[in-house]
């Protein structure tokens, strides 16, 4: 099975000292060897003042430039993990650095599209729905969603590189690692009125035009992040 990680932490106000930043590398690069066999993709995110989010849908999209946080906390990165059981994603969300001082949302994927071609400094584009407006494989109003995602598909062409479809917030879990002590919490952290319900990478060469494609995906907001190309995986 795949899950989507979702890493959330405050964002700094000012750059770290360079002692700060390699020994945060360090620790990355250290969970990077000891999880490899179940890392598919992930990356950091730029500074969300630096992204854009997109309200109302591709018949009236309303774009709002970052930084827009409800919460104290913002999405940071994101992994995609293989795992034979939520329990071992568990593990693997335990061992993320950013568990020690933000969380790490744990989403199981309902099928996963990997990128086709290198991502590098590529879009994340998160969907998000209020949670009542996320309905559970199989039924009616996911098979309407998935047309909808069908046709936005033929639309992008090859300017999306793959992407996943979540299963509904109430699958998910958020870890968190607080004096060595594993704390989880069922369900999403973000304290907003909207959840995750999936993902796409957009490949573009420009922000302009990573807009205009992510104003066209059939999703009740869409937060664009760019990707920082900074992982190595």
């Amino acid at each position: 099975m795949h899950y989507f990680a979702l890493l959330l932490s405050s964002e700094p106000t000012s750059a770290p000292d360079p002692e700060t930043h390699a020994a945060n590398m360090a620790e990355f690069q250290a969970f990077h060897a000891k999880a490899a066999s179940a890392i598919r993709a992930g990356d950091a995110l730029t500074p969300s003042a630096t992204g854009v989010r997109i309200a109302g849908g591709p018949d009236a999209p309303t774009v709002t430039d970052g930084p827009f946080a409800e919460g104290a906390e913002v999405a940071c990165g994101y992994y995609v993990f293989e795992a034979d059981n939520l329990d071992e994603a568990l593990a693997l969300a335990r061992d993320v650095p950013v568990a020690k001082f933000g969380a790490v949302e744990i989403w199981p994927i309902v099928e996963y599209f990997p990128p086709t071609k290198p991502v590098g400094s590529s879009w994340l584009a998160l969907l998000l729905e209020p949670p009542a407006n996320t309905p559970a494989p199989g039924t009616p109003e996911w098979d309407a969603g998935i047309a909808a995602h069908q046709k936005f598909g033929e639309a992008a062409g090859d300017r999306t590189n793959g992407g996943a479809p979540l299963h509904p917030p109430s699958t998910a879990t958020t870890v968190r690692v607080r004096d060595g002590e594993v704390l989880l919490t069922d369900g999403p952290y973000i304290e907003g009125a909207e959840v995750a319900n999936g993902y796409y990478i957009i490949d573009v060469d420009d922000r302009d035009e990573a807009v205009k494609v992510a104003s066209m995906i059939p999703s009740t907001t869409v937060e664009l992040r760019q990707l920082m190309d900074v992982s190595g995986l």
